[in-house]
């Protein structure tokens, strides 16, 4: 079954997968629906965020990628309804995300590129910022 992803510098060897902190443990997310996918990039870009690219890959082919660094693969369903604050961000990205600039030098210990956000994450001067630009919207 193939499932859709979001790859930042796809094909390249830089490439990571987008990825969410949700409860200590890093996520995966596997949309069944592109257009969920392509809805949460977009979602992703109006934050600022790098805009990944929509990739249909194996669902098998991620669930071992996720297996073998350690992440959890969560497949999100065409007409999934969220039941908890955590399944929210499965929907829609958290307001605030982990800077990716330079995210192959942010953990060095990871054997697998991956660009993953985190608000907890954040720098000081990070919250400040978005806090300037949310500021300045009103």
């Amino acid at each position: 079954m193939l499932v859709h992803v979001l790859l930042y510098d796809a094909g390249q060897d830089s490439e990571g997968i987008h990825s969410l902190e949700l409860s200590g443990q890093t996520v995966v997310l596997m949309f069944e629906n592109r257009d969920d996918a392509d809805r949460y990039a977009g979602l992703l870009e109006a934050q600022d965020f790098p805009t990944p690219t929509v990739e249909a890959l194996d669902r098998e082919e991620i669930e071992l990628f996720c297996r073998e660094a350690g992440y959890e693969a969560r497949f999100v369903s065409d007409g999934f309804v969220p039941q908890s604050d955590d399944e929210r961000l499965m929907l829609a990205p958290p307001s605030a995300n982990r800077d990716v600039a330079n995210w192959q030098e942010q953990d060095p210990t990871q054997g697998q590129d991956l660009a993953s956000k985190d608000a907890s994450d954040s720098s000081i001067q990070d919250l400040d910022d978005v806090r300037r630009r949310l500021e300045g919207l009103l």
